[in-house]
This record gives C-alpha cells, sequence and structure tokens, in this order.
C-alpha cells in the first residue's frame, strides 16, 4: 500500500524496534476505510485508538521480522518463507485463540506471544525480549588451512575479537565462547581461508519486558527445521501449563529451565 510523505514522516517517529507492527496497524486501518494510500489522518486515528484502549491490532500472536529480508549488507543468513511458516504453525495449533480465551476484556500488546526474527546478531526485532527470539548466525568455517595468506582481513571484520591470525599458511584460529556467527569473516576472507559453515538460528526462549524483565536464555544454533520444531514445542508447553494473561517467560521461571530445555530439546 501507497504511504504519503506526511504519514511516513509520522510514522518514522515511532521506536523503530515496533515500527513494522505499528505500519500494518494503519495499513489495516486505512485498507477498512477503502483508501489506497496511507494518510496522515489514519496515523493519528490509529495512535488515538491504541491511546483510548481499543487495541484493534492486537491478535494474541505477533510474528516479527527485522530488515534483513528487505537487502540489510548485516544479513547473515536468508531463509525466505521462514517467518511466513511459523506463523502458520502458531495459528494452526490455537494459540491465538488460547490467549484470548484466557483473557477477559479486550486484548492488550503484552498478552500477545511474540516471536522476534532477525538475520543476524545485531537483533534489530528484539529478540532478546520476545516470547520466542530466533537470531540468524552463519558460523565459520576455517578447513582450508593453506588457503590463508595472512592479510588480517577476519580480525580486522571481527567486532567480537573471535579470529586470532598466528602465522601464514596455518589455520585462522576462531575463538567459539566469542563468535556469534555475524558470518562477516567469511565474506571478506580473500582466498577462502574461512568459508562459511553451519548456518541457522540461535533459538531464544523466555524474554519480556514489563515489570520483570527478563532476557531470553539461549538454547543453542538449530537449522530452520530443528527451530521450527522447538516453536511447535515451545507453543504446545505453554498452552499446557501457562496461567491466563502469563508470558512464556514467568512460566520458565516457575517451573524451571531443566525442565523447559527438557520439554523442547529432548
Amino acid at each position: 500500500m501507497r504511504w504519503s510523505s506526511e504519514a511516513e514522516q509520522a510514522v518514522k517517529r515511532v521506536p523503530f524496534f515496533i515500527r513494522p507492527k505499528v505500519k500494518k496497524a494503519v495499513e489495516r486501518l486505512a485498507a477498512s476505510k477503502g483508501a489506497g494510500t496511507v494518510t496522515l489522518s489514519h496515523v493519528q486515528e490509529c495512535k488515538q485508538r491504541y491511546l483510548g484502549g481499543q487495541h484493534d491490532g492486537v491478535q494474541g500472536l505477533q510474528v516479527e521480522t527485522c530488515f534483513g529480508p528487505s537487502g540489510c549488507s548485516n544479513r547473515a543468513v536468508s531463509f525466505p518463507g521462514f517467518a511466513d511458516r511459523v506463523e502458520r504453525l502458531l495459528e494452526e495449533k490455537g494459540i491465538s485463540r488460547f490467549i484470548r480465551e484466557g483473557v477477559s476484556g479486550p486484548l492488550k500488546p503484552h498478552h500477545e506471544f511474540r516471536v522476534s526474527i532477525s538475520d543476524c546478531p545485531n537483533g534489530c526485532s528484539r529478540p532478546q525480549i520476545a516470547d520466542i527470539g530466533l537470531l540468524g548466525a552463519a558460523m565459520p568455517d576455517t578447513a582450508e588451512a593453506s588457503a590463508c595468506n595472512g592479510c588480517g582481513s577476519c580480525v580486522e571484520v571481527c567486532r567480537e575479537a573471535a579470529v586470532e591470525l598466528r602465522h601464514p599458511g596455518l589455520c585462522p584460529l576462531v575463538l567459539s565462547d566469542r563468535c556469534l556467527g555475524c558470518g562477516q569473516c567469511a565474506v571478506i576472507c580473500p582466498t577462502g581461508a574461512i568459508a562459511q559453515g553451519a548456518e541457522g538460528y540461535r533459538v531464544l526462549v523466555g524474554g519480556k519486558l514489563g515489570r520483570h524483565p527478563r532476557l531470553g536464555t539461549e538454547l543453542g544454533l538449530f537449522t530452520p527445521e530443528q527451530a521450527l520444531e522447538i516453536v511447535s514445542r515451545a507453543a504446545e508447553l505453554y498452552m499446557d501449563r501457562a496461567k491466563p494473561g502469563q508470558r512464556l517467560g514467568a512460566l520458565v521461571d516457575e517451573i524451571g529451565l531443566g525442565r523447559v530445555k527438557a520439554a523442547l530439546l529432548e
């Protein structure tokens, strides 16, 4: 849908990590009025509805993504259609209905079950504070040791100081406890001494803001199919054990991380 310049300027003032959600809500409002272009009045009306407590855009489930699919240069992985698969899976499991039935009165943003997907460790969509966060990672593979010419490009590009260069002709050393899987060392290596190895999503569970904030607990690196299975199991655990209005993070703290890991990974 087209946006007027005034509407675009107004929505730029919205914090960037919730801006995609706000834009969707405004576009739904404009479409409901038969408009082909989003105007400033649509933005203002949507804002007033939110402030008035109507929360028309809150459906119980929110799957968010970063700007990676739009061509971000920092993108570490690309799995087209993955966010849509996550959303379909959770809708089929009935998580939106579960949340709506457990909350008396209109849903508010903090009631939603949130899945946030970022295509690199920068985490622009704030996966650390979502019920389930997925951080794209492309791990380096240093199998081609003889190809290293000692240029040092991998050391310079690594923001985590996770790559050490010892001697030309020897394999660059990647410190696994520091590496976040951004993939930049493999991209910049001119000889192939560092190549892209395993890729997928680092999965975090139980993040939330509010009065008792909690960062998501990282479970490890998984392929997209494995990550999808973890999302499925997390939804089942949540619908089986959560109290009305309870966030997944609170449930994790209540039943214990060990039991949660067992339910999601074993």
